[in-house]
């Protein structure tokens, strides 16, 4: 195949004066460069397309590809990770991972939680606030409670005072992440036990779980959650390990309920799902992504891949059989 590949390089956007907290969830060169080799070793030919406006020029200029591999997160709004693969359906071009409404549903976290409860997959209780005049007004859980912008990646917003314990503290940090990131937060109950994310493989009922990682804080690692400090600095103050469901029930479990939540929300091809243990140590979904990061060497998915003994290229190949058979039973159908 022809494939084509659309990414944001972190580069482009700090050429434009954009902060390095701004473009964390973006990519890196190592990011594009490992994926174009991993396409190419997989036997198809690999053209590198960039973000959402190369791409249009692209299509405006005539050119086509059998496939697209798509990591592009896009930077401004709620359906910035929509952008591309709406431009894709509209052109009939097919492409890795979710669909426009899959990647807006699941990047935003109140509404995602909201499909998780509906379809009773357990997840902490939580409220979205517009801004900190609300908290008189919604239902709250008991504290502790957790606070997160609604629509960010990379634990961008998320340090140690996102833990809240009395109103005070609540008010300040709402108001804080409000203020600087221009969106509403949400705030759940705060689940003190294990750190677990889970990579799905496959759509739909064809969807498994590939393992667990666990993710365990150390050494100067910023207490008590998985910030944005400690994903940028994990060295000497993250360590992962990789339960094995056979041997933890705890694992087991979070890997049952992160393909329930990979099918209630429409994940497809490859992803990430995160979970946290409440107080009895039970597994409940924090997050779906379904565009996952792919550094090859930082991302929690290649990190759960080296610590089973698969290889990147492997991992790449899944995700482009995945989409392909999906493409093809999709033709079947219509």
């Amino acid at each position: 195949m022809i494939v084509g590949l659309t990414y944001d390089l972190q580069q482009a956007y700090l050429a434009q004066g954009y902060s390095r907290e701004q473009v964390a969830e973006l990519d890196q060169p190592e990011t594009v460069d490992a994926l174009a080799v991993a396409i190419e070793r997989a036997g198809h030919d690999c053209r590198r397309i960039g973000h959402v406006r190369s791409l249009a020029s692209a299509l405006l200029a005539g050119q086509r590809w059998d496939l697209v591999f798509n990591i592009a997160e896009g930077i401004h709004g709620m359906g910035r990770e929509a952008l591309v693969p709406a431009l894709l359906d509209h052109h009939r071009i097919p492409y890795t991972f979710s669909d426009p409404l899959t990647l807006a549903l699941a990047l935003h976290k109140g509404k995602a939680k909201a499909i998780l409860r509906d379809a009773n997959i357990a997840t902490p209780a939580f409220a979205v606030v517009e801004s900190p005049d609300e908290l008189g007004t919604v239902d709250l859980p008991p504290y502790p409670l957790f606070v997160k912008p609604v629509a960010e990646g990379t634990s961008r917003g998320i340090g140690p005072e996102s833990i809240v314990r009395n109103e005070l503290d609540l008010a300040r940090v709402c108001r804080s992440l409000t203020s600087e990131l221009r969106q509403p937060v949400v705030v759940e109950e705060y689940l003190p036990g294990r750190e677990l994310t889970v990579t799905v493989l496959g759509t739909g009922h064809r969807a498994t779980a590939l393992g667990t990682l666990e993710v365990t804080l150390h050494g100067t690692a910023e207490p008590g959650v998985y910030s944005y400090f400690n994903k940028a600095n994990y060295e000497g103050r993250v360590s992962y390990s990789a339960p094995r469901p056979t041997e933890d029930p705890v694992a087991a479990e979070a890997e049952r309920l992160a393909v329930l939540a990979w099918q209630a929300l429409g994940g497809r091809d490859a992803g990430r799902v995160d979970l946290r243990c409440d107080h009895a140590g039970s597994p409940q979904v924090i997050e779906i992504n379904p565009l996952a990061g792919l550094h090859p060497v930082h991302s929690d998915v290649p990190i759960l891949c080296r610590l089973r003994g698969l290889s990147y290229d492997w991992l790449i190949e899944q995700i482009l059989t995945s989409a392909s058979e999906r493409i093809e039973r999709s033709a079947l159908v219509a």
